[in-house]
C-alpha cells in the first residue's frame, strides 16, 4: 500500500492533513524535535490520534534530535506517553534511544540518520527499524538498489523546502552560533546573505543567497518512485500553517490516486475526499521548484536572489503611472492579492492589490515598478479564502434493510470490510404506494449527514415494501452509524515493531564526529554493533574551525557558470570563497565530474 505523509505544525494542520487526503501525518513532541518552533503536548497528540484513528489514518511523532545523557531518561518517559496515546511510529535519530527500555512502537529512521547506502538501511532494519526516511540527496537509481538490497520501508521526500547540506550532516549553524540542527534549533545560515570571492579575492557574487535552494517538487516523478520502491511519499513543512498543508496534500492526493488506480494499488488509509478548492503548488510558500536531480544531474538548484516565497510568475510590466501599472500577463488579481518582484538593485520588494481590472492593477504603492519587471503573485486572496474551507473526507458504506421477527434490521458495511446491524422494534405495515415508499426509503438511507460515512448503495432484503416514517430511517441511520463506528476503531490496523536487540555489524568500524554520537547509551549501542573508535559529536563542544561542515550535491559555481570549461581541469576547479555579513569566513570546495561541494569553517 501507498501513504502519503503530510506535516502537521498543530492540530489544525492535522485536519487539514486528514481531510484533504493524507493516509498519515507527522508531528513534533513536546520536546526532542527537530523542529523545536513546532512541539505539541501529548494531549494535542492524543487529539490527533483520535482525528485520524476513523479513516485509518497513521499518526507519526518525531522526536529526531541528538540526546544528551541527562535528556535520556525524560525522552524514555516521554515515548512511553506517546505509546500510551495511540501514535502509530516514532521518527528517531539518536541510536542511544535503542539501548534503553521502549515499548513495542515501530521506529522510523530519521533522514538525520544520513541514510544514503544499501548497507546503512540493511543494519537499520536488522536492529529493528520497519522505515527508514531516505536522503533527499538520493537518486531514482540509488532507490531502486535500496529496495532490491532491503524489505524495510522506504520514505522520500517529494515536496517542500530543501536543506543544501546533507541531513544530519550540517554543522554549519552550529559552527556560526552554537545553534545545532541537530538538537532542533538551526538558525539557518544557508538562507543567509553572502559575498563570494575568488582565491585571489576578486568578488564573484555580491550579496547573494549563496547557499539557498529553490524548494523540492518531484509531482512529476511519482510513478517513477513507486516503480523504484517506495511507500511513503512525505511532504516536508512542519512550519507551515493549515492552507499551506491542506493545497499540497490535496494536489498530491488527486495525483497519487490517478496513479494508485492506473496500478492497481492501495493507499493506506480510507476515506474518500472532496474538495471545496482547486489545488495549486504554485499558490502556496514556494522559492520556484527543483527536482534536486531524482534523475541524475540537474540544472538550477539554487534560489540566490531570495530565500523568501515568490508564488506564482503572473506576467511583466507593460506600463506604469502615478497609481497604477498595466501587466501583460492574463492571471486575473484581486483585491488583498500581495504580489512581488526585484526591484533595479535585485533586492524582493513587493506591494498589495489595491483593484484590479483586467490587465491595469492599482496597487498600494508603485515604488519599484518599471517596464520590464516580472511579477508573481506570492499570496492569491480568492484561493486563501476558498482552501480554508478544505473538504470533506467520508468513509463509503453499503446498507441492506432487513426485516426481524418484531421489527428491522440495517446493515452497513464499509470499504475495509467491517460490518456492523442495528436492529430495532417496528410494525411492519405494508406500503399503499410502494414505488414511492421505495424511493423515500432508499434516498432517506443514503443521506448520513455529518457522519463519518457516505452511502454508495442500499438494498432492500424484506418480504414487503413497507412504509417507515423518516424518524424511523432517521433512528436506523444513527444507530447504525454509531456502532460502525465502533467496529471500525476496534479494527483499526495496529502497529507493531521495536528494538531488536543483537550484535548485527556496523557497516563501519570507526564514527568521527559527523557519526553524532552525542551519550553513553549511543556509545554503547555503536560498540556492541562492532564499532571500535568513536569520536563524540560536535555538539559535544568540538571546535570545528578548519573543518568541513557541510557537504551537499549543489555545486555554487554550476549555479554561477563557472564550471571548468577544460576537462583537464574538471578536478582542480579552484575553491571560491564566501563572507556573510558578519565577518564569518567560509571555503567551498567542489566535487567535479559528480558535482557537489565541501564547505569549510575559516573564522
Amino acid at each position: 500500500m501507498i501513504e502519503l505523509l503530510a506535516p502537521a505544525k498543530d492540530l489544525e494542520a492535522a485536519r487539514a492533513a486528514v481531510l484533504c487526503g493524507a493516509d498519515a501525518v507527522y508531528l513534533g513532541g513536546p520536546q526532542f524535535s527537530a523542529r523545536q518552533a513546532a512541539g505539541n503536548s501529548v494531549d494535542t497528540i492524543r487529539q490527533v490520534v483520535e482525528l485520524a484513528r476513523p479513516y485509518y489514518v497513521k499518526v507519526y511523532v518525531a522526536l529526531n534530535t541528538l540526546l544528551t545523557d541527562n535528556e535520556l531518561p525524560a525522552a524514555e518517559k516521554l515515548i512511553h506517553q506517546l505509546y500510551e496515546v495511540g501514535i502509530d511510529g516514532l521518527i528517531v535519530q539518536d541510536a542511544g534511544l535503542l539501548e534503553m527500555d521502549l515499548p513495542p512502537i515501530p521506529l522510523i529512521a530519521s533522514t538525520q540518520m544520513n541514510n544514503t547506502s544499501a548497507e546503512k538501511i540493511k543494519f537499520l532494519e536488522a536492529v529493528g527499524f520497519s522505515r527508514a526516511i531516505l536522503a533527499r540527496e538520493l537518486t531514482l537509481s540509488q532507490i531502486k538498489n535500496f529496495r532490491q538490497e532491503t524489505s524495510i520501508d522506504l520514505e522520500c521526500f517529494i515536496h517542500g523546502a530543501l536543506c543544501v547540506g546533507q541531513s544530519g550532516q550540517c554543522y554549519l549553524s552550529y559552527a556560526l552560533g552554537g545553534r545545532s540542527g541537530n538538537r532542533g534549533r538551526c538558525a539557518q545560515p544557508c538562507r543567509k546573505r553572502y559575498t563570494v570571492f575568488d582565491l585571489n579575492g576578486s568578488e564573484v557574487l555580491k550579496e547573494k543567497y549563496a547557499l539557498s535552494l529553490k524548494d523540492l517538487n518531484l509531482s512529476d516523478h511519482l510513478e517513477s518512485l513507486i516503480d523504484a520502491g517506495v511507500t511513503s511519499f512525505k511532504i516536508e513543512g512542519r512550519l507551515k500553517d493549515a492552507a499551506y498543508v491542506a493545497n499540497i496534500v490535496g494536489f498530491y492526493r488527486r495525483k497519487l490516486d490517478a496513479l494508485l488506480e492506473k496500478k492497481e494499488l492501495r493507499k493506506s488509509s480510507s476515506g474518500r475526499v472532496e474538495l471545496n478548492f482547486e489545488p495549486d503548488l504554485c499558490k502556496s510558500f514556494n522559492r520556484g521548484f527543483t527536482d534536486y536531480g531524482i534523475k541524475g544531474a540537474s540544472e538550477n538548484l539554487g534560489s540566490i536572489n531570495t530565500p523568501k516565497s515568490i508564488g506564482e510568475y503572473i506576467g511583466t510590466v507593460q506600463s506604469v503611472r502615478r497609481d497604477a501599472f498595466v501587466l501583460d500577463g492574463v492571471v486575473q488579481l484581486h483585491s488583498g492579492d500581495g504580489i512581488c518582484f526585484f526591484d533595479a538593485n535585485g533586492e524582493l520588494a513587493g506591494t498589495t492589490v489595491n483593484q484590479a481590472e483586467g490587465q491595469t492593477i492599482w496597487p498600494q504603492k508603485t515604488e519599484h515598478l518599471r517596464p520590464g519587471v516580472k511579477v508573481w503573485r506570492n499570496y492569491d486572496h480568492v484561493f486563501n479564502k476558498q482552501v480554508q474551507k478544505l473538504g470533506h473526507r467520508k468513509i463509503v458504506i453499503s446498507l441492506t434493510l432487513s426485516e426481524t421477527d418484531d421489527g428491522v434490521s440495517l446493515t452497513g458495511k464499509d470499504e475495509d470490510g467491517n460490518e456492523a446491524v442495528f436492529k430495532m422494534p417496528f410494525d411492519k405495515q405494508p406500503a399503499q404506494k410502494p414505488e414511492q415508499a421505495l424511493q423515500t426509503i432508499v434516498t432517506q438511507l443514503q443521506k448520513l449527514g455529518n457522519t463519518t460515512f457516505e452511502c454508495s448503495d442500499v438494498r432492500l432484503d424484506t418480504k414487503d415494501v413497507y412504509f417507515f416514517p423518516v424518524s424511523v430511517l432517521n433512528a436506523l441511520k444513527r444507530g447504525l452509524a454509531e456502532k460502525l463506528l465502533n467496529v471500525r476503531l476496534a479494527n483499526k490496523p495496529q502497529s507493531s515493531g521495536g528494538v531488536i536487540k543483537n550484535t548485527t555489524p556496523y557497516p563501519d568500524k570507526s564514527l568521527a564526529f559527523t557519526g553524532n554520537i552525542l551519550n553513553e547509551k549511543a556509545k554503547a549501542f555503536y560498540h556492541r554493533h562492532g564499532v571500535e573508535q568513536i569520536e563524540p559529536a560536535a555538539e559535544s563542544g568540538r571546535n570545528l574551525h578548519d573543518e568541513c561542515v557541510m557537504v551537499t550535491k549543489y555545486c555554487l559555481r554550476k549555479k554561477l557558470g563557472l564550471c571548468p570549461q577544460d576537462a583537464d581541469d574538471i578536478d582542480n576547479a579552484a575553491p571560491l570563497l564566501l563572507e556573510d555579513d558578519r565577518g564569518h569566513l567560509l571555503r567551498a570546495e567542489f566535487h567535479c565530474g559528480h558535482c557537489g561541494m565541501e564547505i569549510f569553517l575559516i573564522k
